[in-house]
C-alpha cells in the first residue's frame, strides 16, 4: 500500500520554512508544542529528527501516540509517522539538514551518530 502524499504546496512550504512547530500529545491528552526542523528530500519524503535523541519529550510523545500536528504560519497539518532509520532515509535526512541549515551552529547536533535513530518520516493523516 502506498502512503498518502503531501500536496505540492505543502511540500514547498516545508522546504522553505526554517522552523516548524510540532504538536504532540501526552497520555493525559495535554498538548505540547516544540520547534523542530523539517526537511523534504529529493524523493519528496518529509523527514524530521530529534537533536536531543529519543529522550526528547516531543519525540517520546509522537512515537507513543503515532500522530502529531505540524504548525506553520497558523496552519495545522495532521501527520502520522514511521521510523526512517534505514541507511537511505537517514543519509537523505542528514544531507538535507546540512543543506537547508548550512552555517547554523545547531546543525552538527542534528547529524550526530547518536541521534540518527530518531529519524522519522511524516505522512498526511
Amino acid at each position: 500500500m502506498t502512503e498518502p502524499a503531501f500536496a505540492p504546496e505543502t511540500l514547498a512550504r516545508l522546504r522553505d520554512e526554517l522552523e516548524v512547530r510540532i504538536e504532540t500529545f501526552n497520555a493525559e491528552g495535554n498538548v505540547h508544542r516544540t520547534i523542530i526542523w523539517v526537511v523534504v528530500d529529493a524523493s519528496e519524503r518529509v523527514l524530521i529528527r530529534s537533536y536531543r535523541g529519543a529522550g526528547a519529550r516531543w519525540y517520546r510523545e509522537a512515537v507513543a501516540a503515532g500522530r502529531a500536528n505540524l504548525v506553520m504560519a497558523g496552519t495545522s497539518i495532521a501527520v502520522r509517522h514511521g521510523p526512517a532509520t534505514d541507511p537511505d532515509r537517514v543519509a537523505a535526512c542528514s544531507a538535507e539538514l546540512e543543506r537547508k541549515y548550512a552555517g547554523d551552529p545547531a546543525t552538527p547536533a542534528m547529524v550526530r551518530e547518536e541521534v540518527l535513530e530518531t529519524t522519522l518520516e511524516l505522512h498526511p493523516a
